[in-house]
């Protein structure tokens, strides 16, 4: 297991820095000017602009660029924001709680959702349940998120008013009336995230369910006398769990890169209306770094999934 784990890590490497360098050669042939906000400023004269540009040094080549980014990096320097002057890390870190609360709480609740409704779903095919569960995941699955929140949005918010329609970031939890303020504004982009998310779980958990059921193992453990719970949660589950386990796992850095377009509807100062702004503005730091942090956690998340792969299915052994 420590060497097939030390193979991953040597071949993670170098894919990291293939996928640095062609966002890098992306972003810098891309169109547009980081300090096109300038122009617009008279005060600002064309010197001052072309000293700017030479201080974050844009005059340079992008070739000579990535290569000066990818060594601050090795030294912990992700760079310093276009737009606030300011230190892309400490960018980072004062948005990523707004995101970590709404999407990973919006994603935990998805995954806690969709394994027992996908499992239920499959022992009782055809059934009431099953047809009302796969009708809805459908439905959550098919529809895009920006239409189930401005639903949620004109319904709730709007003509019932039971839940704001912006996203306070600056509200702080210090009582119990502020954490009752938090959970309200969290409702509506947490539940359309959980919508989306559930339904394309719940589909893979139920089809991996059903694709189980029908082995021979499973008849020959019912044969021996055991009860159908048993059957279902200590043989049919841990094999059904493989295929999902991937898929949980993949979805997790999803988290971190924020919900880009629920964050932007509801106002949640997160990662993904920072990624959104910073790309309108040709931020390219900032992009930079967001996109290769998510890289990274897609890299480590898909190693964890292979390693639980082992623990999950005992046929499979990284020797």
């Amino acid at each position: 297991m420590l060497q097939y784990i030390i193979r991953r890590v040597l071949i993670a490497i170098p894919t990291l820095l293939i996928i640095s360098f062609v966002i890098f050669a992306i972003l810098a042939l891309a169109p547009g000017d980081p300090l096109a906000q300038f122009a617009l400023n008279p005060a600002i004269p064309e010197s001052t602009r072309e000293l700017i540009r030479i201080q974050f040094g844009l005059d340079r080549p992008w070739p000579e660029r990535y290569v000066r980014w990818l060594i601050s990096l090795m030294r912990g320097d992700w760079g310093f924001s276009f737009g606030t002057r300011g230190p892309v890390i400490d960018l980072i870190w004062q948005r990523l709680p707004q995101t970590l609360t709404v999407v990973g709480t919006a994603y935990l609740i998805a995954v806690l959702l969709a394994i027992p409704i996908g499992i239920i779903s499959a022992v009782k095919q055809y059934s009431i349940f099953d047809n009302v569960a796969t009708f809805f995941a459908f439905i959550g699955f098919s529809v895009p998120s920006f239409f189930t929140g401005l639903v949620l949005m004109l319904i709730f918010a709007i003509n019932l008013r039971w839940f704001p329609i912006v996203y306070n970031t600056t509200l702080q939890v210090v009582d119990w009336e502020t954490f009752v303020q938090q959970v309200r504004q969290m409702t509506l982009p947490v539940t359309v995230l959980v919508v989306q998310q559930t339904a394309a779980l719940t589909r893979f958990m139920r089809s991996s369910m059903l694709d189980n059921l029908s082995l021979d193992y499973v008849r020959t453990a019912r044969a021996k006398g055991l009860s159908d719970r048993m059957v279902v949660l200590r043989h049919v589950l841990r094999n059904s769990l493989i295929p999902v386990v991937t898929l949980i796992a993949l979805g997790i850095p999803t988290i971190f890169a924020g919900a880009i377009i629920t964050e932007n509807l509801f106002r949640v100062n997160g990662l993904g209306a920072l990624l959104i702004t910073s790309i309108n503005n040709s931020d390219t730091p900032v992009v930079m770094a967001l996109t290769f942090i998510f890289a990274i956690l897609t890299v480590v998340f898909n190693l964890i999934a292979d390693i639980l792969y082992g623990v999950l299915d005992p046929r499979v052994r990284y020797s």
